[in-house]
């Protein structure tokens, strides 16, 4: 019995762990798309994109992370972080095909991030089918 809940331990701490890495990596990217960094303009531009879509880009990735990273919210959250992501694979495929995987490990990460820290979730989607 005491090793259920020390797996349970060790699972929320790496799925909090897992989020806090993929939170402070979306929460970079937001930012210096609403601070429109010179970085950032020349690697939208470079995609083809004009640099007046950096500023509302920003705010739906600071948004969508603030969502995933609240408990009630963190469903709705994983899924707009996931729309914007398989943007950027579609972007990454066309322009910079040798991208294209930081997209998906990082949406993949997102998910195993939340699937290890929320309950309900394990229970709605579980990795076995359930032993009868």
């Amino acid at each position: 019995m005491q090793s259920t809940a020390t797996t349970s331990a060790s699972s929320l701490w790496a799925g909090r762990i897992i989020t806090g890495i993929v939170a402070l990596f979306m929460t970079f990217d937001g930012t210096v798309k609403v601070l429109k960094t010179q970085t950032a303009i020349d690697a939208t531009t470079k995609l083809g994109f004009s640099e007046n879509v950096l500023i509302p880009l920003g705010v739906i990735v600071l948004l969508s992370t603030a969502l995933y990273l609240f408990p009630r919210t963190s469903i709705f959250g994983a899924i707009l972080l996931t729309g914007f992501l398989g943007g950027a694979t579609a972007t990454n495929l066309r322009s910079q095909p040798e991208w294209v995987l930081f997209p998906v490990i990082l949406g993949a990460l997102a998910w195993l991030g939340l699937y290890l820290r929320d309950q309900p979730l394990r229970k709605l989607v579980p990795l076995r089918a359930p032993e009868y």
